[in-house]
């Protein structure tokens, strides 16, 4: 399986006005959970986000907030119009 590395931020605030913001700002919301891991909330850049999906065959290597957890995407929620990501949920896998 092909890994690649995507930076991922943490974040602290939630709920429909600071997803907004965070899509403003080009920011995609996201969260971690899975395994033995607790449920960690996430933004990552939407340019890098989009590529990392698009090029990997399903693993992606988490940085900065997941501190180089493995994760598979679970759910990503695209606006209907435009295509853009909205929103992305992440499951840890074990290597």
């Amino acid at each position: 399986m092909a890994q690649i590395s995507i930076e991922a931020q943490p974040r602290n605030d939630f709920g429909k006005g600071a997803s907004r913001r965070l899509r403003r700002a080009g920011q995609v919301p996201g969260v971690i959970y899975g395994g033995n891991t607790k449920l960690i909330h996430v933004s990552f850049d939407a340019g890098d986000l989009t590529k990392a999906l698009k090029k990997s065959d399903g693993v992606l290597q988490i940085t900065g907030a997941g501190n180089g957890v493995l994760v598979k995407p679970r759910e990503v929620q695209k606006d209907p119009v435009t295509q853009a990501l909205e929103h992305v949920d992440l499951v840890v896998v074990n290597a």
